[in-house]
């Protein structure tokens, strides 16, 4: 059995800028706060670590009941801002997925820096939630690689048995996912369709990268 997680921004569609949109209505929302997200990067990280450099940048105090707020507040500004931009799912992943969902011997996962409930209803605007059934999420780690950790066990979960490391996959668009996979012991797959280019994924020696997926084919021939 190969058990394949994926990353969602840049690898599985493009909101168009949704989520940081929402963040920046949340901040405004709950703190007042117009000087949004500037200085605080986003690509690869959790959403709990950039929820916590936020915070930390405009001197808001961490409590759990701000935290749960700005969720809150965060989820409702997403739904509201998803429909209005501009997204898209990525080149080949509509096919890509309803082929791997076909197979007898793939299992599909998710291995996101997304909160779940912002995965839930990112993937939903799309229509693509049907296909994940579990995963590791960015609601309760900053370092990615706890994602990734936190994802084996929920394919362990999911399967009720030990899952060797090297039928895992990880496929995401930035260097955090090649690293995370690295840290599990998965075999990474790289994709060159979000923030970082074809040479920026190279120097993380990924397993596999391409430009874009395409050619489904060419992905199903590594399985």
């Amino acid at each position: 059995m190969q058990i394949l997680l994926f990353d969602i921004d840049g690898t599985l569609l493009n909101t168009g800028g949704a989520g940081q949109a929402a963040m920046e209505l949340a901040l405004k929302t709950v703190f007042n706060v117009t000087n949004r997200t500037e200085g605080v990067p986003a690509a690869g990280r959790t959403d709990r670590a950039i929820v916590t450099d936020l915070f930390a940048y405009h001197k808001i105090e961490e409590t759990p009941e701000l935290w749960m707020t700005f969720q809150e507040t965060y989820f409702q500004h997403l739904t509201e801002v998803l429909p209005t931009l501009p997204g898209q799912t990525l080149i080949g992943i509509e096919l890509l997925l309803a082929t791997l969902h076909e197979r007898e011997d793939v299992v599909l996962g998710l291995l996101t820096g997304n909160f779940r409930q912002g995965a839930q209803l990112k993937l939903g605007h799309y229509r693509l939630d049907h296909y994940f059934a579990f995963g590791g999420f960015g609601d309760n780690h900053h370092d990615r690689d706890d994602v990734a950790r936190s994802a084996m066990l929920a394919v362990t979960e999911h399967q009720q048995v030990d899952v060797d490391p090297s039928s895992v996959w990880v496929i995401g668009d930035t260097p955090a996912d090649v690293r995370c996979g690295r840290a599990i012991g998965a075999r990474t797959v790289a994709v060159a369709t979000g923030s970082f280019t074809h040479d920026d994924l190279i120097e993380t020696k990924p397993d596999h990268l391409f430009s874009d997926l395409g050619d489904t084919q060419a992905f199903l021939d590594l399985l």
